[in-house]
């Protein structure tokens, strides 16, 4: 048997060529008209001229949402215990404890945040390599307090050692020439308004206490 032969027309070359011929011509053409209207809907698209791209653009940040996202950043959640060296600032989370090692000559400063939370400056009278001094340790306090609401200040140590100007002016500041100003005596008064003063509160806020050495625990 003889393999069964196709009936089918064979198309001829020169029919098949212009069908091609054609063929390429209407997709040019269409590339040609979609073009304009694929570059016009790009730019659109870029410049955010257009309703979908005006949509999906963001805007400015509202005051409320930047503040928020600063909050974020440069005040990440507190633990709930912290020791505060000489010279340091930290904070605790509502319910939290702070605890201040070896306070012999020094002062703590602990704000009460009306949310809870506890905020501590460790001040010492001569300043610990790579911390803060004295009169750079209310200035800190305040900035990690910041607006919040604060329900009492609480002042401890060695409150004879202390002169309310140190909270000003460092020990370390004075030259050879220059006289350091010596306490007389417990100016308890002096040290609440230097206090009060350095973070920006009222004085009914701030409590001073003489307390013995040794490490102090605030709840």
């Amino acid at each position: 048997m003889f393999p069964e032969q196709s009936h089918r027309p064979t198309a001829h070359p020169g029919r098949l060529d212009h069908r091609v011929r054609a063929g390429r011509s209407s997709a040019r053409r269409a590339v040609a008209v979609a073009a304009p209207v694929l570059a016009a809907a790009l730019i659109a698209l870029e410049l955010g001229a257009g309703p979908s791209a005006q949509a999906q653009t963001p805007g400015p940040m509202s005051a409320a949402h930047t503040r928020a996202a600063e909050s974020v950043v440069h005040s990440p959640r507190a633990p709930l215990e912290a020791t505060v060296s000489e010279g340091q600032v930290k904070e605790v989370a509502p319910g939290g404890v702070l605890t201040y090692p070896s306070v012999t000559s020094c002062l703590t400063v602990t704000v009460r945040l009306r949310g809870g939370g506890l905020v501590g400056a460790h001040a010492s009278l001569f300043q610990v390599p790579g911390e803060l001094r004295s009169d750079r340790i209310l200035p800190a306090l305040k900035a990690r307090v910041g607006g919040r609401p604060v329900l009492a200040i609480e002042v401890r140590g060695a409150v004879g050692a202390w002169h309310p100007s140190y909270f000003v002016k460092a020990i370390e500041s004075y030259g050879d020439a220059d006289p350091v100003p010596v306490p007389a005596g417990q100016d308890v008064e002096g040290l609440a308004r230097a206090v009060a003063d350095g973070l920006g509160r009222a004085r009914s806020l701030v409590t001073v206490r003489d307390v013995p050495d040794g490490d102090q625990i605030i709840r």
